[in-house]
């Protein structure tokens, strides 16, 4: 038994072992996620969470020396947006037909967000440092971290609140759309990737190639709008 535990400390001190179980814990999500007919609730991304959650907690490893391991899929996030690029070269017509309503959805939809967390924060009287993390919530982690530090909020926070709210807009966007009868894909995916920014649009690709091109397009649009917005609303609300 004491060699077994002399082991597992060995292990959880060497980089494989958690990029191991990040990439484990996101493989069995995602086979359950697919078990379910990709029902919005079985979202890999959650599963993973819990899942590596679970193994941290009880195993007492403290979140650095669990990054420190799992960093490389952490560099891979520029890349993977980076991809995003070619379905939208590839439906490059379907957009350029509907760049306008696209443009206006959004500036209605990011300065929407910005005013609404804001201004809900105020009410509630939070310290401005938890105000500044909140704002840039439903921009991809790697701008809203980049948006949180500079204007003086804590990234980590912010990292946090951009995951839960691509989780809840993932769960959330298709029993919304189907009950409000938005059935037009591009709308659809649009809606996904600006409100909900990485992975609603994994979602939305689970969806339709067409909701996934017009989710990437709000994504990108979008961490570039709120990185103008937020230090303005900020500004003029404070």
């Amino acid at each position: 038994m004491g060699g077994d535990f002399s082991l597992w400390v060995y292990l959880t001190g060497t980089p494989l072992l958690w990029l191991t179980v990040t990439l484990t814990a996101y493989v069995a999500a995602d086979r359950i996620a697919a078990a379910t007919n990709r029902h919005p609730l079985a979202n890999p991304v959650l599963i993973s969470v819990v899942f590596v959650g679970s193994v941290l907690a009880f195993t007492g490893t403290p979140y650095p020396t669990y990054f420190e391991g799992a960093q490389f899929v952490h560099f891979l996030l520029g890349p993977a947006t980076v991809v995003l690029a070619m379905p939208l070269y590839e439906r490059r017509a379907t957009v350029v037909r509907a760049l306008v309503p696209m443009l206006a959805a959004l500036a209605a939809g990011a300065a929407t967000t910005l005013a609404c967390v804001i201004a809900l924060a105020r009410l509630l009287d939070l310290p401005a440092p938890i105000i500044v993390s909140l704002a840039p919530k439903s921009v991809t982690s790697g701008v809203a971290m980049g948006i949180a530090e500079t204007l003086g909020g804590d990234p980590t926070l912010t990292a946090i609140l951009v995951i839960l709210t691509g989780i809840i807009g993932a769960i959330l966007v298709t029993p919304m759309m189907e009950a409000l009868r938005i059935r037009d894909m591009r709308a659809r995916g649009f809606a996904a990737g600006l409100a909900a920014h990485g992975i609603g649009t994994a979602r939305a690709f689970q969806v339709s190639e067409t909701a996934g091109t017009f989710a990437g397009i709000a994504m990108g649009l979008n961490a570039f709008l709120t990185a103008i917005l937020a230090p303005l609303a900020l500004h003029l609300m404070s």
